[in-house]
């Protein structure tokens, strides 16, 4: 029979355990074996059905900061040669999670490899295999893009002759061999984000961490870096990306997963995520005096629970059907007699996601290590501390 091994007399049940691999943690051999399949090595019986091969594995990480529990058991993989986009709110534990999985902080709890390296008990190995590209670019300022290659490629131990090649390469790669003699001090957010992810690439990378990189960027420089992203990952880069944007998520991200107070609380496509919160939905801003009507009507309608914003005079309902379904609304508005300020048709946004799936709009919580020692707290949705 295709794929069966005829076992051996002396194969027992520990033998085949010890050989086996599941994808909630067990490896083998550095690879990680995804749920759809088992793979059995040596001499034990076996049927190979399928397996992946994870580049990034994290389990059941912990990490605390006084009474602030930045991750409560967070468990992800990242499957070599794709994108995990890791959504949520500034405090969920994204940073957290990079900075472990870059072995820059150790978990207080739980496991996490790189290439099927442990970060804890190898971390020298795992950094020549990784790159990595904080929220903030972490350039010098008074030195020219160039200078900046050219001293991170000695920092790696490159030979100055290398050293110079690569920041030639690089400069050429991300569009700034024009800017390459110029101080930092000169170029704009979205100039200074791309020579810092240049930076991140000094080694040539197998993984690749992006903590929020286009954080405080304008629409066109973060384009350009979703440009520019694309590419790495064209090139075979593995890469987690860590964002507060759905629609960054949804650009660049294989599979995303969703992390609220240091957990994982939702993984999949972008297209199973809007699922969650019930893809589009149709918002209607009327007057005062029209709102409780309104909100009956929308809701007969499309069959859905109506939300109301109360200070914005706003109804909102799940839009089934899309633009189909915005018609039928303005004809029914229209044979009430109610005529709408404002009516449109909204895509989920990360509020929308955090709302289906935890109950609640996404707080802002602050740490020591996230926030740079600012005080720990949280802040409600207006930015001011509790």
């Amino acid at each position: 029979m295709a794929g069966a091994i005829t076992p051996k007399p002396t194969a027992t049940r520990k033998a085949t355990e010890d050989s086996t691999a599941t994808s909630r943690g067990r490896s083998l051999n550095g690879d990680f074996i995804g749920s759809e399949g088992i793979v059995i090595t040596g001499e034990v019986i076996g049927v190979v059905i399928v397996s992946k091969k994870y580049a990034v594995v994290a389990e059941n990480l912990v990490k605390t900061y006084g009474e602030t529990r930045a991750l409560d058991g967070l468990s992800l993989e990242v499957e070599e040669g794709t994108v995990l986009g890791v959504l949520g709110p500034n405090g969920a534990g994204k940073t957290t999670t990079v900075r472990i999985l870059a072995t820059l902080l150790a978990p207080d709890s739980g496991h996490a490899s790189v290439a099927g390296i442990d970060v804890v008990k190898d971390p020298q190995k795992v950094r020549e295999l990784i790159g990595l590209s904080g929220q903030y670019a972490a350039v010098d300022e008074t030195l020219t893009g160039w200078d900046n290659l050219v001293m991170f490629g000695r920092l790696y131990h490159l030979n100055i002759k290398g050293a110079k090649e690569r920041a030639t390469q690089l400069l050429e790669q991300f569009s700034l061999t024009d800017a390459a003699r110029r101080p930092i001090k000169t170029y704009s957010g979205g100039m200074r984000r791309r020579l810092d992810l240049a930076a991140s690439l000094i080694i040539k990378p197998k993984v690749l961490f992006l903590d929020e990189p286009t954080t405080g960027l304008d629409p066109r420089g973060r384009l350009e870096m979703w440009e520019v992203i694309d590419e790495l990952v064209k090139g075979g880069v593995t890469l987690l990306l860590t964002t507060q944007y759905l629609e960054e998520a949804d650009q660049l991200a294989d599979e995303i997963a969703v992390i609220d107070h240091g957990r994982v609380i939702a993984r999949g496509t972008s297209d199973s995520l809007k699922k969650e919160v019930g893809g589009e939905r149709l918002e209607v801003t009327v007057e005062q005096s029209k709102v409780a009507e309104t909100a009956k009507l929308l809701s007969e309608l499309t069959q859905s629970k109506a939300h109301i914003e109360e200070g914005l005079h706003r109804i909102s309902v799940v839009a089934h059907g899309g633009s189909a379904r915005l018609i039928e609304a303005v004809r029914a508005l229209d044979a009430a007699q109610i005529s709408p300020l404002d009516i449109g048709l909204k895509r989920p946004s990360l509020d929308d996601v955090f709302m289906s799936l935890t109950g609640h709009v996404a707080e802002e919580i602050l740490t020591e290590e996230e926030e740079g020692g600012k005080k720990k707290g949280k802040k409600d949705k207006r930015g001011k501390r509790k």
